[in-house]
């Protein structure tokens, strides 16, 4: 069984879709950097469409924010490099990035959802909460966690 078929077997009552496809859940960080490599990898492969939900606004490397127009061009150009079908969405600071990865995974019948990972503390999770632990556990179609 390849793994189209897998996913298939493992998510039986989703939409079947002519273009099926792949969402990420970015953010400028080594995580983020990881999943969307590995997303991409996963859209060629598959020749699904990407959707990258993107939270560009978090400060990279104590530089201070960045602002959404270099951080979505940034993405557009690599993308389009890559030769991926993609769109780009921009989550506020207000969002719940879980809720919004969650929301759009259903909303667009995503037939993955792929994240990045760090190691945390057992302390670091329980005050600050999980985003790829509430993913993990809560979507509906399968879960590529990266780690760094």
């Amino acid at each position: 069984m390849d793994d189209d078929q897998l996913r298939s077997a493992a998510n039986p009552g989703s939409p079947e879709e002519d273009n099926v496809t792949v969402l990420v859940g970015y953010k400028p960080s080594p995580e983020g950097t990881a999943a969307l490599r590995r997303a991409i990898s996963e859209a060629s492969r598959s020749g699904e469409r990407l959707v990258v939900l993107n939270s560009g606004e978090e400060p990279v490397d104590n530089e201070g924010p960045v602002s959404v127009e270099i951080v979505q061009d940034a993405l557009d150009g690599l993308l389009a490099e890559a030769g991926v079908e993609h769109e780009i969405r921009q989550l506020t600071r207000s969002d719940n990035p879980a809720e919004v990865i969650l929301d759009t995974a259903g909303e667009i019948g995503a037939s993955v959802i792929v994240i990045g990972i760090r190691r945390r503390s057992p302390v670091g999770k329980l005050l600050l909460g999980s985003t790829a632990q509430r993913v993990l556990l809560e979507a509906d179609c399968p879960v590529i966690a990266v780690k760094t």
